[in-house]
């Protein structure tokens, strides 16, 4: 196999000279630039363009006194997709979160399966309810109902598909309890369930006018409103926009795709054959030209998202080392890590909205439906989701065929769904997943017998995800999958670990998070040579990890276990591990003999991304202030990487320069807790990109002032949530300058939290505009008072155990 191979690739190179020397060029290959402004998809309200008059049309609606024969009255938003009914909805639920308008509010993405029992969950839970113990609809109804008895109530049921009256008939039973005039806003391409509810005359969303698409367009093709500083590509703007028949989705799709272009590439989209093939669904041309756009590498990472369902929550990280495991991040051109060439693959993918930023969890992210429909319609034979509602079947054949292969969990799967995969021996992943919010408690019934059965029939297996599956052992026939790369084992009840799971000697992830009944791994640990990512977080049963593992020279992340800690391993074993990235904990710092251990753990050569440095929380005298601080000094991370730093229970009365040096540029979350012998707080104001900021337990701190700020002009210019807690001895908060309060801080703050700190009397900053949170409780008075006036915008006030306070604050 090994000749075949070079035979194969010495003619390759053949070719591409031959190719060279005849002049010969790939159409469509130019090199892509990838603009740092387009790195996010992220929407807010001043991106959004032609929607001021639906809004406000839809504002009096959910405002004013719709004529309802029941409490409630729904708010129907109808129309094709991609054509903006989800974006309309979020800013109509985002102008309601300032308002005292409903008691409680819940947003739900229902999708193409109507779950009622899943669609329940998730109201109860939005509107403060727990859910995770609840097993039996009708129990679930009933605390629905007792939380929003005699209350208004704002629901949001976006991208209904169902037609059927009785399902909505359960669904709604909990509702007729909330207060007259409570809203249901509910977007949908569909008008059947409408029609049976009497709802003849909806919201129809409709496209977006000429001069409205020309402006959308041009926002995401040239950054500007119109083309008057690009005329000659005006002709070719124009007749794309007018194929896009207004669509806004197809619009941001096709203007990203072309922000890098030249004149005759905008010709030549233009000219392209592939818009006569909508067959009366508009967007889908326009999306398959993006599609056909990507590099053929990026075409093949955008196909294989089409074994995650609709409204999947995508882990970046996650989606990478699956990638990897396929091999699909190859590149013999490059030096750069396989790592590297995910996340410049995910980053192009986001830059073109193939993907987008989840609304509602951080770090997530989510493909549109319509995506999510072109990735299946591109995958071919070799990929298939099976999801519930398929009950699917596969003939001998497409068997054979499968490669790629994945299963969205239902809550109790029986043993005959899992027969007709017998066969399909050529299958390279198994994935288990399943839609919408992840949530570590949960888990799917599957017999063990399932996967005894199963894996003997995959041979070939490169990927095997059985996250938060009930299985409580791992069969002994996985040692045999000699190809597996990715093991994924997060959230089951598993006890242990198979020895011969250290026989996988091409095993690059292996993730055991969240398996609390976890109690052993196994000594051999050292076998797997090419294991890059181990990720036990979460795993208190483990008392001792392999010592053996300090032997794999290729392991880049190393989460759940602690250096310094109990269980054998020490700061200087970090220098053994040369590729250590991602997160590292280290604790029991105060055990630190001397500086030069924190000096040989060389993290300043390691590109780590989260840092947490702990020592012990009894300050006693036996802590070494000087050798404390020279420790933390030694431990100066890389500044180009970390990502998030937390201190713990620090002893010396200063921090070392590093801290709030304004060289970390990519630094997003601090947290310092509990440090009670430090008198000032470092210069974190310095920090670019520093986006929360949580401070705790500095008992010796007195005054917060200009030592905050640094001295870099702008203090805290990407700050959005900052939160100070439990300060006993904090008296004065100040950016004052000589007795003048500078302008120069928290231009972007958006959430502000003081809690416990009894002393904090003076308050003396520059407004606080942006402010929108404002949480204040166990100080003086004075404090509210001060920081009401600053922050005058605050939608959100919650105010609690403070003394002295009157009706005039």
């Amino acid at each position: 196999m090994g000749s075949k191979l070079d035979n194969i690739t010495i003619k390759l190179q053949e070719l591409v000279e031959e190719k060279d020397n005849l002049g010969l060029s790939v159409k469509g290959e130019s090199p892509r630039h990838i603009n740092i402004r387009l790195q996010t998809s992220l929407v807010d309200a001043s991106t959004i363009v032609g929607r001021e008059g639906d809004k406000e049309s839809l504002l009096h609606k959910l405002l004013g006194g719709e004529p309802s024969d029941r409490n409630y009255s729904i708010v129907p938003i109808v129309g094709m997709g991609g054509v903006g009914k989800t974006t309309l909805a979020r800013l109509l639920y985002d102008e309601m979160q300032g308002k005292d308008q409903f008691e409680l509010k819940a947003w739900v993405c229902v999708s193409d399966e109507f779950d009622i029992f899943g669609i329940s969950k998730t109201i109860l839970e939005s509107i403060g309810g727990r859910n995770h113990e609840i097993k039996d609809l009708n129990l679930l109804q009933v605390a629905i109902q007792e939380k929003i008895s005699k209350k208004r109530f704002l629901l949001v049921l976006d991208d209904v598909w169902s037609e059927s009256y009785a399902d909505w008939e359960i669904l709604e039973r909990p509702f007729l309890a909330g207060e007259a005039g409570s809203k249901i806003i509910m977007t949908t391409r569909k008008m059947s369930l409408l029609t049976q509810l009497g709802y003849d005359q909806p919201y129809h969303l409709s496209v977006l006018s000429c001069d409205n698409a020309l402006s959308l367009f041009c926002q995401h093709a040239l950054g500007k409103s119109n083309f008057d500083s690009h005329p000659t590509l005006k002709p070719h703007g124009e007749g794309i926009i007018e194929k896009c028949a207004g669509l806004p989705l197809a619009l941001i799709a096709l203007g990203r795709l072309l922000r890098t272009k030249t004149e005759e590439e905008w010709k030549e989209l233009l000219n392209n054959k592939i818009w006569e093939s909508g067959k009366g669904d508009e967007i889908v041309p326009a999306l398959k030209l993006s599609y056909n756009d990507l590099f053929a590498s990026l075409k093949q990472l955008f196909a294989y998202c089409s074994l995650f369902p609709k409204d999947y929550l995508f882990d970046k990280e996650e989606l990478i080392l699956l990638w990897m495991a396929e091999g699909f991040l190859h590149q013999s051109t490059t030096s750069k890590s396989m790592e590297r060439l995910g996340h410049e693959g995910f980053d192009e993918l986001l830059s073109r909205s193939f993907f987008q930023h989840a609304p509602d969890a951080k770090s997530m992210f989510v493909m549109h439906d319509i995506m999510n429909d072109l990735s299946t319609s591109v995958a071919g034979d070799f990929f298939s989701r099976l999801e519930i509602e398929m009950k699917r079947e596969f003939r001998k054949e497409a068997l054979e065929k499968q490669r790629h292969f994945s299963l969205v969990c239902e809550d109790y799967m029986v043993y005959k769904r899992f027969e007709a995969f017998k066969g399909a021996a050529n299958l390279r992943t198994f994935l288990a997943v399943y839609s919408g919010k992840k949530e570590s408690w949960r888990t799917f019934q599957l017999s063990n017998k399932v996967l005894d059965d199963l894996l003997i029939e995959f041979p070939l297996l490169r990927v095997l995800s059985l996250c938060q599956l009930s299985i409580s052992e791992v069969p002994e026939s996985i040692g045999t999958l000699k190809h597996l790369r990715y093991l994924n084992l997060s959230g089951t009840e598993i006890t242990h670990l198979p020895n011969n799971v250290c026989n996988l000697y091409n095993l690059q992830t292996l993730i055991v998070s969240g398996c609390y009944c976890l109690k052993k791994l196994p000594e051999s640990l050292a076998k797997l040579k090419y294991l890059r990512h181990f990720d036990m977080r979460n795993t208190p049963s483990v008392k001792k990890v392999p010592l053996g593992i300090l032997e794999l020279k290729s392991l880049q992340t190393l989460y759940g276990v602690a250096f310094g800690g109990d269980n054998g391993f020490s700061i200087i074993d970090i220098k053994d591990l040369k590729a250590l990235q991602g997160k590292i904990t280290i604790k029991g710092l105060e055990k630190v003999q001397g500086s030069m251990h924190a000096q040989e753990a060389n993290l300043s050569e390691k590109k780590i991304s989260e840092l947490e440095l702990e020592w012990t929380d009894e300050f006693d005298g036996s802590r070494k202030e000087t050798l404390e601080k020279e420790v933390l000094t030694e431990l100066k991370p890389h500044n180009d990487t970390l990502k998030e730093l937390k201190i713990m229970s620090y002893g010396c009365i200063e921090f070392p320069s590093w801290v709030g040096d304004p060289s970390f540029g990519q630094l997003t979350r601090v947290w310092i807790s509990d440090c009670k012998k430090c008198t000032y707080l470092p210069p974190l104001g310095q920090l670019p990109s520093l986006k929360e900021l949580f401070i705790k337990g500095m008992d010796e701190v007195k005054g917060v002032g200009l030592e905050f700020l640094g001295t870099t002009g702008l203090a805290f210019p990407s700050l959005k949530d900052l939160t100070f807690q439990d300060m006993k001895g904090w008296e004065a908060w100040s950016t004052n300058n000589n007795g003048v309060v500078v302008d120069t801080a928290f231009p972007c703050l958006q959430e502000l939290r003081i809690e416990s700190c009894p002393n904090l009397l003076r308050v003396s900053i520059e407004p606080l505009p942006f402010v929108r949170v404002l949480r204040i409780s166990g100080c003086g008075h004075e404090v509210v008072g001060s920081l009401v006036h600053v922050a005058s915008s605050v939608t959100k006030l919650e105010i609690s155990s403070i003394s002295g306070l009157n009706h005039q604050v």
